[in-house]
């Protein structure tokens, strides 16, 4: 009965089918991580940047590199290292001893889906030109400027107990990041799993068949009819009262931005494409809010020495607010 009352004014079927493509083929080869499978693409289908933060070992780059070989796009992927200097990031001049002039030779930022392994490696020069690239979408250099294809993803990869050689993010580039998603340990069985797949050489066999399943006309054409659904105004004061609180809450040395609301929303809608609904429901903000805020707001000192997280503040604030119905 519930069914025949859905009735979808926006077609996202060929969206869905897509979809399920891509975690049938990462669920596949990325035993146990479903969560971060879904928010890697409501991040591609949102048009935003994701943190994937991890000890060694969880398949934060692997995950990576499979979405993008899920997609008909251009990849490309740079180690940042403490000597990275931004030239090696955003390319340089070269001169041509034939034409006599110089000449912009593109660095690997340019590309559709760029995989930045260990972000918190680089000095702050290097950080702060990725920085313009993540915001403006473009590159300036010597006057010059030149515009980011699209789609354009920054897909970011850090490691939350190593500090030596390290340096954190300014919260200003942590703001750009749409998602901040945490890579767990698998669980018991998920691991028994992992080693099977391993010892019967599966997963190696499975990569090599990854074939993309989207085009880049199709996720600009799904972002399109995703920024066009529906959210009710109750469900806007919603995502408003939660962001709020983050900066009226003792225990937040920092509360969020309006682009953390923005980014609940846009996230929101296309977390409810996915499931494929074409307008969004408290579960789809209650889903995103905290790996969308989590980073963008500070634990005060008494909170971190309580060993309280960020996520667990976010918890509390969503659970204090009344959900529309």
């Amino acid at each position: 009965m519930e069914q025949e009352q859905f009735n979808p004014r926006t077609d996202l079927s060929a969206l869905n089918e897509a979809v399920n493509q891509i975690r049938n083929v990462l669920g596949n080869i990325i035993i146990g991580q479903k969560q971060v499978i879904d928010f890697l693409i409501v991040g591609l289908l949102a048009d935003g940047h994701i943190l994937i933060e991890g000890v060694p070992g969880v398949a934060k780059t692997l995950s990576a590199k499979l979405l993008a070989k899920s997609i008909e796009a251009q990849f490309s992927r740079v180690q940042f290292t403490p000597d990275l200097m931004p030239s090696d990031v955003l390319g340089t001049p070269i001169f041509n001893t034939k034409t006599g002039d110089f000449e912009f030779r593109k660095g690997p930022i340019f590309g559709n889906i760029i995989l930045v392994d260990e972000i918190n490696r680089a000095p702050a020069k290097t950080q702060s030109a990725l920085f313009e690239v993540m915001e403006e979408r473009q590159v300036t250099i010597d006057g010059e400027t030149y515009l980011m294809d699209e789609p354009f993803m920054v897909l970011a990869t850090q490691n939350p107990i190593e500090q030596e050689g390290t340096y954190r993010l300014p919260e200003a580039q942590l703001d750009r990041f749409l998602f901040k998603i945490e890579v767990k340990y698998p669980s018991l069985e998920e691991e028994t799993e992992i080693l099977m797949a391993q010892h019967s050489l599966v997963n190696k066999t499975l990569l090599n068949e990854v074939k993309p399943v989207l085009s880049i006309q199709q996720i600009l054409e799904a972002r399109s009819v995703i920024r066009s659904l529906f959210v009710e105004p109750k469900l806007l004061e919603f995502i408003a009262r939660i962001v709020s609180e983050t900066r009226n809450n003792s225990s937040l040395y920092l509360g969020a931005s309006p682009r953390a609301s923005l980014a609940i929303v846009h996230s929101a809608k296309a977390f409810a494409a996915i499931q494929g609904r074409d307008f969004i429901t408290p579960d789809d903000i209650i889903a995103v809010a905290i790996p969308v805020l989590a980073h963008r707001v500070l634990l005060s000192p008494e909170k971190e020495m309580e060993g309280l997280t960020t996520s667990d503040i976010i918890h509390q604030i969503i659970k204090k607010i009344e959900v529309p119905r």
